[in-house]
């Protein structure tokens, strides 16, 4: 019967010795390039008005159902949702934003408004404008609240 020391790895019996690797002098380590990143992503929405009751209820239905949402502003004609995605890059983390809406739209009971506006910046970009004071304020406090 194998056995296996707690942490190590399955493939290996008790006693065996691991394998190291080594290292030339100067080597640098690189990180791989299609690692995910985080993105900040504001997506705005507008259409026809809709009782401020119903708009509430389905943009908490959202951030229930995908709790990365930070924070959600509306009215009863548009609203605003601000959230990190992590992707691989810009492309990614745009074409999840610009799907979110359309395929929640159901499950959540989302008002049938059109995406009307989309900004996704890295996370270094995002604190930067923070730092310089301008940009979009920093998602406090969280959660689903009127403009």
């Amino acid at each position: 019967m194998r056995r296996v020391r707690p942490g190590a790895a399955a493939s290996r019996t008790v006693g065996e010795e691991r394998a190291l690797t080594s290292v030339a002098a100067g080597d640098r380590y690189k990180e791989p390039e299609d690692l995910p990143r985080l993105w900040h992503v504001t997506l705005s929405v507008s259409g026809r008005e809709a009782p401020l009751k119903e708009v509430r209820r389905a943009l908490e239905q959202l951030a229930h159902d995908h709790p990365f949402l930070l924070t959600s502003r509306y009215a009863n004609d548009h609203a605003e949702i601000r959230y990190w995605e992590e992707a691989r890059d810009l492309h990614d983390a745009a074409a999840v934003a610009l799907r979110l809406w359309g395929e929640h739209r159901q499950t959540a009971g989302l008002p049938p408004w059109e995406i009307v506006g989309l900004e996704v910046i890295d996370r270094e970009t995002y604190h930067q404008r923070i730092a310089e004071g301008y940009g979009p304020l920093p998602a406090t406090p969280v959660g689903v609240h009127p403009f």
